[in-house]
């Protein structure tokens, strides 16, 4: 029983730091799992991240599901999961409602402005740390620094750049087997629980349309978010545009809408997917089922949540007992490591992306040929949250400052910044 107290203590704080994007996010599981807990040690983390990134969905959430696997099988993975992602979720669907209603959200902006120039210092820390755990070759170096340069200036796909990581990691040198010998998992014992995640995922689907009809806004959210769950590599970003794009042209968003929730989910704790909450809730607050606003738009809601993150434990559990194994294979792990590598990059690229929107209150696309990058405008530099960014890396990097305090410290100097204008 201790275990599990101390297991779900460690979730619930993971979730309710879980500010920033899967960076941020992954740093935070990092330093708890491995550096302050020792659940596990940095490698199979590594083989584990690794794994999840291959995976469509976002990737944090499934290595906090995969933690939670890690300490206490298949209830430990509900556990971790639902832990990670509820306070977000929680705090999305009472800004989705606000906004339903003509609510003034102006003051979380401003506040949710303090905090993401606090979370910047967050991001700092991720790509020193697995910078200096996963760039120990020349290569690894190499392949980081491509990778960063693939999408901060030709806009290359996510996906592709994973693959090709893996590739080059795979061939250009092969690591020992990792960790002890370990027995190869049953390929049975793993269809049949993928096969009864897949009956899980889409059960509430039949009485929901048996109930509601086939035209019906929560059956059509159900069907248009579940094939987005399985098309999402790269997270998140892979699937505004597509989202954005279908939300539109049904009816369920206006045009400047997406940019409002996305601004909210960049904000709030949890994976930026939730965006997702925000546009179902929306499409179901304002259909004609006869549900009623507020039923209809808490439904959408539900539905979204659901049919996002319901694959994620499905993935997880299924290919879970695979990642140990894996870790006893030499080319697995030469892969794994030329992936890591990427991340460190793409990490970087996350940390320039915040940069450049924290710091700078207007962008601009920059292209010539092949190249393909954000600019920031000069003039609008914003000298306050770029102080409190570096505030906060020094007492972050340097001081050592806790997670809770740092950030509530953003938080604070964003609501003072909204109070007085």
């Amino acid at each position: 029983m201790n275990g599990w107290r101390e297991s779900l203590a460690a979730f619930g704080r993971i979730g309710l730091e879980s500010f920033g994007g899967p960076a941020a996010q992954i740093a935070v599981m990092h330093r708890v799992a491995v550096e302050e807990r020792k659940w596990v040690d940095d490698a199979s983390f590594q083989a584990a991240l690794g794994f999840c990134t291959l995976l469509p969905g976002p990737e944090a959430m499934q290595v906090a599901t995969w933690l939670g696997w890690a300490r206490h099988g298949t209830l430990g993975a509900l556990a971790a999961g639902l832990l990670f992602v509820l306070p977000g979720a929680v705090v999305m669907l009472a800004l989705s409602a606000a906004w339903a209603v003509g609510g003034d959200v102006s003051w979380v902006t401003a506040a949710f402005a303090g905090l993401q120039a606090a979370v910047l210092a967050v991001v700092v820390e991720a790509l020193v740390r697995l910078g200096r755990r996963a760039l120990k070759r020349g290569v690894d170096r190499g392949i980081a620094v491509a990778a960063f340069l693939a999408l901060a200036a030709f806009g290359i796909p996510f996906p592709v750049i994973v693959l090709t990581a893996a590739v080059v990691g795979w061939v250009v040198g092969s690591p020992a087997k990792g960790g002890r010998e370990v027995p190869r998992p049953a390929v049975g014992g793993t269809l049949w629980t993928f096969g009864a995640g897949l009956i899980v995922w889409w059960l509430p689907y039949i009485p929901l349309r048996l109930a509601l009809g086939a035209e019906a806004r929560a059956v059509e959210l159900f069907e248009f978010m579940s094939g987005a769950a399985v098309v999402t590599f790269g997270g998140a970003y892979a699937v505004l545009a597509h989202t954005a794009t279908e939300s539109v042209a049904r009816g369920w968003l206006l045009p400047n809408e997406m940019a409002v929730g996305l601004g909210l989910a960049e904000t709030t704790p949890g994976p930026l997917i939730l965006v997702l909450e925000f546009v179902a809730f929306q499409a179901g607050f304002r259909s004609d089922s006869g549900l009623g606003p507020w039923a209809g738009g808490t439904l959408g809601a539900a539905v979204a949540l659901w049919a996002t993150f319901a694959p994620c434990f499905v993935w997880i559990l299924a290919g879970a007992p695979w990642i140990s194994y894996a870790r006893t294979v030499a080319a697995w792990n030469a892969a794994i490591a030329g992936i890591s590598a990427a991340v460190v990059g793409v990490v970087a690229h996350l940390g320039l992306w915040f940069l450049t929107h924290v710091w700078f209150s207007r962008t601009s696309a920059w292209t010539w040929g092949p190249l393909n990058a954000v600019v920031p405008d000069v003039s609008s530099w914003d000298l306050p949250a770029t102080s409190v960014s570096v505030i906060a890396c020094v007492a972050l990097l340097r001081w050592h400052v806790p997670m809770i305090p740092l950030l509530a410290g953003g938080l604070v100097v964003g609501l003072l910044r909204g109070a007085i204008g």
